[in-house]
């Protein structure tokens, strides 16, 4: 692929995902392309990455940049990663939460879920902490992902057997079932603690009709520039119920001059 190229490749990334792709990620964009255009070989705008880009720009439904965001986005994730957020989360914010909110609806975003190891996670501390706390209580989570592949996934439920090896045995018999090939699938009870929508964090006004208690989105931004960085973190202060906590990742830094949170722990902000 040529440079330039590549660079109208990576400017139409950051205006609709707002990923950055350096130069170094030429080869990366390279080989997710050709598997893309070896997939789906002769249909039309699909011949080489000069026609693929040209079919993004004209095709107006977006169904061509969903095609690009699918090759373009990573999805590494596991079950209890960062368990010190985990644990955090259980020990200290539902406590907080059981104690201020008066309606029992416990409003918690997901956002870039993956193939929905995080929020099962997320949901399986839930279920346990309220478990004894009466019916009243709503935990129901968003859970959110770019892309419509891997939110088939996690809708799915179904994992590894190490996998799922790597939790409490109390919620491996409790929240998972052994399928015939030995991997492991959620329970439907815990599905329904988690409500799964295709969501681009870029959209420029987010939908929501109320403000979030907690918004968990981790390993996501370190791959904005500043700028992008910066307006996201505005939104989720602004989607924030005073009080309520930002996890991001342990490798991410959140500059409090764009939104005025107040630090917690490592990769753990709240809003004042």
């Amino acid at each position: 692929m040529q440079e330039a190229l590549f660079q109208q490749y990576a400017r139409l990334v950051q205006q609709h995902f707002g990923i950055q792709l350096p130069l170094e990620k030429k080869a990366l964009l390279e080989s997710r392309l050709f598997k893309l255009l070896n997939e789906r070989h002769g249909q039309p705008g699909f011949g080489d990455e000069q026609e693929f880009l040209d079919y993004v720009l004209e095709d107006a439904s977006g169904q061509a940049l969903t095609l690009l965001s699918e090759a373009i986005t990573t999805h590494h994730t596991f079950f209890m990663r960062e368990a010190d957020h985990f644990d955090f989360f259980g020990k200290q914010v539902l406590p907080y939460l059981e104690s201020c909110i008066r309606d029992g609806d416990v409003r918690t975003w997901c956002a870039a879920c993956s193939s929905g190891e995080e929020s099962y996670t997320l949901a399986m501390i839930m279920a346990d902490f309220f478990a004894l706390r009466g019916p009243e209580w709503e935990t129901t989570l968003l859970a959110t992902d770019l892309s419509q592949d891997i939110l088939d996934v996690a809708r799915s439920g179904v994992y590894t057997g190490e996998a799922v090896r790597s939790l409490p045995a109390q919620w491996q018999a409790e929240f998972f079932h052994r399928l015939p090939d030995g991997t492991y699938q959620v329970s439907d009870r815990l599905k329904q603690k988690v409500l799964y929508r295709k969501f681009n964090l870029m959209t420029p006004v987010f939908p929501f009709r109320k403000p979030f208690h907690v918004i968990f989105c981790r390993n996501v931004m370190i791959y904005f520039d500043t700028p992008t960085r910066d307006a996201l973190v505005r939104k989720f202060y602004d989607f924030l119920e005073p009080g309520g906590f930002l996890f991001v990742g342990h490798s991410e830094v959140i500059d409090r001059q764009s939104a005025p949170f107040e630090y917690v722990m490592p990769s753990v902000y709240r809003k004042k």
